[in-house]
């Protein structure tokens, strides 16, 4: 001890007890006599060192205590006096009961602290260890507290091992998972990083040990093996401390205090046993949590990937889950459909209704019923182009049929006439019978055509010969052949001089004319000029079909392409057909790399004539 006042040295020395002294760096200054036998160090080896008796978890005290004795500096000094514990050398706590005061040279300036320790009497000693066991039950509570309201499995595991160095005083702690015949170290504090992920074979640990021994706690000292797992890595190991953790009845894992430096008794297994047991009920909140998590993923990864719009309905029939395919075919954003009634008509259950929404979109809907959670999941798909299809095949079964009584009726009609009659008959009549079998013959096979080319332009089985092919010789073909189908159209042809060779099918270029020409006769029946021209224009080749009929209604200049359609005018509805025509030119002109548009022939008015434009790729 440094102390130079002959008469103040020698009552330290004989002072029964315990007086210690240290700087303003916490380094000790005096270690009388009675320090050294109350702690075990003597003063040689402590002098000039900083103080080792404070355990860790008492240094927010200890430093508390000088703080405030630091605030008392300007008034009267004093001192304060508590109850505590403090290591002895050979790592044992010892209770004692500590008055601390400043030191102060005669000027005022600060010189450090000295602290008189006395040995605490039994019943003092009893209850401190009371007050201390309170202590820490109540903060026991306080973790589990913590640990139950936390639902991630790998937070609830760290502050299980947080909580464990705490409650013990272990020097290191860790989690490990009972996983098949192997233990995986998941969590731990005070151990290097890289032994996070260790596994160990479970028979051969002390966690196997402990499971056939039927008990759910374990002390392992340095008188057994203690290299298990990997706890061999933590420098001066004496002591491992165990204990079982349980989810659902069977052992799920087990919590690892380590002592390297201090030692352990009864109260710190007892606390190890409680945490572990309370240990097993977070887990297993979290374990079940995670699996709530993971199969509500599931589903909604299931849900979301769904082609059908599925929406979940609760017990008010207000919509809670609404996936993106609903979105995609009602138009309805989550943010407005969740919380609302579902926006369409819903079926009973088990029952399947189809129904139209506002946009034409046609859906199929089926309900069915969650009885655990008194929900409704409600799967609608979207079935417009099969209804369109159910429809169209209506329409072609009611078309067809009409279209082919007529030519077989009169087909029918002569043949018959011709046999029965035919010795009765003018040989005029014969042949204007026979000229009338053969016209309807042939009106005939052109309906049976338009029928086999719109089946296969409907499965895209089109084929066309992309080539270089003149122009001019197709107009000229089409135009003579049907100047001589009536006596009520004129037409006539308008080429532009030198007008180049076209790029692509002479073939379906011919079938495209000829129906845009028939139309043209068909929707003028009474007649009239019908103006066929070919010109270029912006690199590409020209040829419109002009006729002065009834034109088209105001929209349907489009629509007349689709298949199975014809314009809704009431003029153009008695002219029957099946709707095919225009849809084939449509399928050849593109298949051609061509584009086919109708317009009115006079500026707005459609009612004075349609205009058809069919545009070609020039022949490089």
């Amino acid at each position: 001890m440094h102390v130079h006042d002959p008469i103040a040295r020698a009552v330290i020395e004989c002072a029964a007890d315990a007086i210690v002294a240290v700087d303003d760096g916490f380094r000790v200054t005096v270690w009388n006599p009675a320090a050294e036998r109350m702690f075990g160090w003597s003063a040689e080896e402590l002098l000039g060192r900083v103080l080792p008796i404070v355990p860790d978890e008492l240094k927010a005290e200890h430093n508390a205590v000088q703080e405030r004795l630091l605030t008392r500096r300007t008034g009267d000094g004093g001192q304060i006096s508590i109850a505590t514990r403090r290591f002895h050398r050979d790592g044992r706590l010892i209770d004692v009961r500590i008055d601390t005061s400043l030191l102060k040279s005669r000027d005022g300036a600060l010189l450090g602290w000295v602290g008189v320790y006395h040995p605490v009497e039994e019943d003092d000693v009893a209850q401190h260890h009371t007050a201390e066991r309170a202590r820490l039950v109540r903060r026991l509570n306080d973790i589990v507290a913590d640990l139950n309201a936390e639902l991630d499995l790998a937070v609830v595991l760290d502050r299980i091992t947080s909580a464990l160095i705490e409650l013990t005083g272990a020097d290191a702690g860790g989690f490990v998972r009972i996983d098949g015949e192997r233990l995986r170290l998941v969590s731990m504090s005070g151990l290097p990083d890289h032994m996070r992920g260790t596994t160990a074979d479970l028979r051969t640990s002390l966690v196997g040990e402990l499971m056939r021994s039927g008990k759910t706690v374990k002390l392992a000292t340095g008188e057994r093996r203690l290299d298990d797992l990997i706890w061999s890595e933590l420098p001066g190991l004496h002591t491992v401390a165990l204990g079982l953790s349980f989810l659902q009845n069977r052992p799920y894992g087990a919590l690892y205090a380590l002592f390297s430096g201090r030692k352990v008794g009864h109260t710190e297994l007892e606390l190890l046993e409680l945490l572990a047991g309370h240990a097993g009920v977070a887990v297993g909140n979290a374990v079940a949590y995670a699996e709530v998590v993971r199969q509500r993923a599931h589903e909604r990864a299931v849900i979301d990937s769904s082609a059908d719009g599925i929406a979940v309905l609760d017990r008010d029939g207000l919509v809670r889950q609404w996936n993106p395919a609903a979105h995609s075919l009602t138009g309805i954003p989550p943010e407005d459909a969740v919380g609302r009634p579902l926006p369409f008509e819903m079926p009973a259950l088990g029952e399947m209704l189809t129904i139209p929404l506002e946009s034409g979109v046609w859906l199929n809907v089926l309900v069915a019923e969650i009885e655990e959670t008194d929900e409704l999941v409600v799967d609608f798909r979207d079935v417009t182009e099969a209804k369109a299809l159910e429809e169209a095949k209506d329409l072609f079964l009611a078309t067809t049929s009409h279209e082919l009584r007529t030519p077989v009726t009169v087909v029918q009609g002569f043949a018959s006439t011709l046999t029965n009659r035919w010795d009765e008959m003018p040989d005029a009549d014969r042949r204007a019978a026979v000229a009338t079998i053969a016209e309807r013959a042939q009106s005939l096979g052109r309906l049976v055509e338009h029928l086999l080319r719109g089946a296969r332009a409907g499965a895209d089985e089109l084929a066309v010969t992309i080539e270089s092919f003149d122009l001019v010789r197709v107009l000229e073909g089409v135009v003579a052949g049907f100047r001589s189908l009536s006596d009520l159209h004129r037409v006539e042809l308008e080429i532009a001089p030198d007008l180049p060779p076209a790029r692509g099918d002479a073939l379906a270029t011919d079938i495209v004319l000829g129906q845009l020409l028939e139309n043209a006769f068909k929707y003028s029946p009474d007649g009239g000029r019908v103006q066929v021209q070919a010109r270029c224009e912006d690199g590409d080749l020209v040829v419109s079909v002009v006729d002065e009929g009834i034109g088209i209604a105001h929209g349907d200049h489009d629509r007349i392409f689709e298949r199975f359609v014809q314009g809704e005018a009431g003029d153009r509805r008695r002219f029957g057909g099946i709707g095919l025509g225009l849809y084939i030119v449509k399928r050849l002109t593109e298949a051609q790399g061509g584009e086919i548009s109708a317009h009115p022939a006079k500026g707005d008015d459609d009612r004075t004539g349609t205009r058809m434009c069919l545009r070609l790729k020039q022949a490089e």
